[in-house]
């Protein structure tokens, strides 16, 4: 996975891709669907966890384990989206929406409805 041409972004659609296969892969040989065995709750725990340990990467660890910690959190935010039944672009989507609105107008936004 190392040429150009697969390191950009769609590498996140491609492994949504192969984790929705692994809804139907058997627990014990499959990491991705020993979570979805689990459920929803233990997949949420799993993200918050990857969250905190990629923060903690940020401030106090190198660069290379930061790197580490974020692909394990996009993983998990896939996991999860897979999970609940969101794809990628429904995500994607929401991004344009906000696209050259300002942060603090959105959370305005929010606070009103």
């Amino acid at each position: 996975m190392s040429t150009p041409e697969k390191m950009d972004e769609r590498i996140l659609l491609k492994l949504f891709e192969v984790l929705k296969e692994r809804k139907l892969a058997d627990p014990e040989t499959s990491y991705t669907a020993r979570l979805y065995a689990k459920g929803i709750n233990k997949i949420a725990q799993k993200l918050g966890e990857e969250a905190v340990e990629t923060a903690i990467a940020a401030v106090s660890e190198s660069n290379d384990r930061l790197v580490r910690e974020s692909a394990d959190l996009l993983y998990h935010l896939l996991v999860l989206w897979s999970a609940k039944g969101i794809a990628p672009e429904d995500v994607w989507e929401e991004l344009d929406r906000r696209f050259g609105t300002s942060g603090v107008a959105v959370k305005e936004a929010r606070k009103k409805s």
